[in-house]
């Protein structure tokens, strides 16, 4: 998906750093703020009214939070990547919105350049996790995931997927980039972007956080690979 004309919507209920992203973005090149929510409630109106590209979401807001707004969205607006940008790196807040749908997870008092880079990201489908961020929603998952994995007949269970998408899936899964996972695989960064495409499809998933939650729940990848 091309960096074309980003539409971003900034959920935040401090008015002095949603002023401030919106700075930021209007200044990034081929990318613009179509509005600002104060909550959660007021970033599904939004969404409605203006089709956004992606959302930066606070997670701590009054009337509805940003985990419950994250999923909200990527329910109700497939199209819409969520990034969630916060103060906070405790896994109450971190992991509920991976699972929710965030496509990634930045801390307030990131660089500028890294905001802007990791919308770019969202936006292309990509994933923005570090691999602490990684290892910790893996944690959560082996935590809590049920015997037999609560898979439903005829979900998705992985076997359809080849040996090298497993393998790229559990580089994945280690927090490495496209370029690391080529580099490591010894191909082109345009055939790990098919793989994951195709990783995706299988496992009948939106993006890759979500994909590397579904191969944990299925016990396909684990803390284990590191």
């Amino acid at each position: 998906m091309p960096d074309r004309n980003i539409a971003v919507l900034i959920v935040d209920d401090q008015p002095l750093m949603s002023g401030a992203l919106k700075v930021l973005v209007e200044n990034a090149p081929n990318m613009h703020c179509v509005g600002i929510a104060a909550n959660g409630a007021e970033a599904l109106e939004a969404c409605q009214a203006t089709h956004p590209d992606v959302v930066l979401m606070d997670m701590q807001m009054p009337v509805m939070g940003g985990v419950e707004a994250t999923a909200r969205i990527s329910a109700e607006f497939p199209e819409t990547s969520v990034l969630a940008i916060t103060t906070f790196t405790s896994e109450p807040y971190l992991v509920p919105a991976l699972r929710a749908g965030a496509g990634g997870y930045l801390l307030k008092d990131a660089e500028p350049e890294t905001i802007v880079s990791a919308i770019r990201s969202v936006h292309r489908g990509e994933s923005v996790l570090s691999p602490a961020v990684t290892r910790k929603l893996l944690s959560s998952i082996e935590d809590d995931r049920p015997v037999g994995n609560g898979a439903r007949p005829g979900d998705p269970d992985g076997s359809e997927l080849t040996p090298r998408e497993l393998d790229v899936l559990r580089l994945l899964a280690r927090g490495r980039s496209n370029t690391e996972i080529a580099e490591e695989l010894h191909i082109s960064e345009s055939t790990v972007k098919a793989n994951l495409t195709k990783i995706m499809d299988k496992l009948e998933v939106r993006d890759r956080v979500q994909a590397i939650i579904r191969a944990a729940q299925l016990g396909l990848v684990t803390l284990s690979l590191d």
